[in-house]
């Protein structure tokens, strides 16, 4: 069985030397490390976070990435994702729940007007997550164990011939849509390849390890990266690919989810191990606490209008919603008779936050009107990174969809 299955509470007693000696790491020569000093005191809450909006577009329109394209809005980077803005590239796509089944080798295709599957489709060894291109024309199923990437064609539904790609747990795509990256955990590295021929570029090794989720910033030219079994986060420069900030998480933990704000003011990295997420400023590199929302808290998706952040907590069956505004928690919705909700995605009309529930076998539909349950899908088992297609926006960042 993978260890990526194994419940948080297992993990903890092979995990806890691992995650405490590397809390206590020196960064990277000449790279900040904001948890080496200062922190032991440190409140446990985002109070003193917040960049102005007016500092994040500054950061958004000056010397963005070269080939990324405009933000839509300097003061919000989802500007682009609002309820049915799809791009032309897309329009004529059919609406789909994409589950890959790690534990089943399978993905699992789930029609989300009338909650029925529709077919299940066998893949690669252990699929950890489905992942749209930045494109948009096609989405690539990690196949982590079976070292291989499998395309399907979400204007046909058809599976096609697998991809060799070594160690593809994650996949991100640059804002300039040049690069693919591939977070390859068990190797320790970060994998610059084309973005459409999947050929490596250049190979970064990364001082981490279980290199896992990213975000961008606004204007491209970095992302925070986590490193879920060292209790440590990663600062890359985009276009120079390579790592130029080191930080250990104080206390240890365990890091899932990244995502950034949409001011930019922060980046949101969730964690499963401390049950919260921390507020990470990304231009310095600093940490600005931790914000408890429920036991093993793990992904974050953004509300279509920008004002709320969807924070799944797996190791309670619930979700926590945060005004990323006031980066206050305003609300937690319970799944009934509990559950283990994971990675996933929201209606492209903003209505239905879609979950994979990883221990349980099933996938959640939940309204985002009142957090009531919609639907509890049987699926394959071990449903892991959920994708919703299509979904607004011009381009992809890649994992299960994070677009621009």
């Amino acid at each position: 069985m993978s260890r990526r299955l194994l419940p948080a509470a297992l993990l903890v007693v092979a995990l806890v030397a691992t995650a405490c000696s590397a809390s206590s790491t020196p960064g990277a020569s000449g790279s900040p490390n904001s948890s080496a000093s200062g922190m032991a005191g440190m409140s446990m809450s985002p109070s003193t976070a917040s960049a102005s909006p007016a500092t994040s577009s500054a950061v958004a329109g000056a010397g963005a990435l070269p080939g990324m394209p405009p933000l839509l809005d300097p003061n919000d980077v989802y500007a682009a994702d609002r309820p049915g803005e799809l791009s032309p590239v897309v329009k004529g796509f059919p609406s789909l729940i994409y589950v890959p089944n790690t534990q089943s080798d399978t993905v699992t295709i789930i029609d989300p007007a009338t909650y029925r599957v529709l077919r299940t489709v066998p893949v690669g060894n252990e699929p950890q997550h489905v992942v749209p291109s930045w494109d948009l024309k096609t989405l690539w199923v990690n196949n982590d164990l079976g070292n291989s990437l499998t395309p399907i064609n979400p204007a046909t539904g058809a599976f096609g011939k697998p991809v060799s790609v070594h160690d593809p747990y994650n996949l991100y795509f640059t804002p300039d849509g040049k690069y693919a990256i591939v977070m390859a955990s068990k190797d320790k590295q970060i994998v610059f390849r084309d973005a459409h021929t999947m050929a490596v570029v250049r190979k970064v090794p990364v001082p981490c390890l279980g290199v896992n989720h990213a975000d961008f910033s606004p204007d491209g030219r970095y992302f925070i990266v986590s490193c879920e079994f060292s209790a440590q986060l990663l600062k890359v420069d985009t276009a120079a690919m390579k790592v130029v900030g080191t930080m250990s998480l104080p206390g240890g933990g365990m890091p899932q989810d990244v995502k950034i704000a949409p001011d930019g003011h922060m980046f949101y990295i969730a964690d499963m191990m401390r049950d919260g997420i921390w507020f990470v400023e990304g231009g310095s590199f600093t940490l600005h606490g931790l914000l408890h929302t429920g036991a093993g808290a793990h992904g974050e998706y953004i509300s279509r209008d920008s004002t709320k952040m969807y924070i799944s907590n797996r190791g309670e069956g619930s979700i926590s919603l945060l005004d990323v505004r006031t980066d206050k928690l305003v609300g937690k919705w319970l799944i009934p008779g509990g559950g283990s909700p994971d990675m996933g995605g929201v209606s492209s009309d903003g209505k239905v936050l879609w979950l994979s529930g990883r221990y349980n076998g099933v996938v959640y539909a939940i309204s985002t009107v009142n957090g009531a349950l919609l639907a509890r899908i049987k699926v394959g088992l071990g449903p892991h990174g959920l994708c919703v297609y299509p979904q607004p926006g011009r381009y992809s960042l890649g994992h299960t969809g994070v677009f621009r």
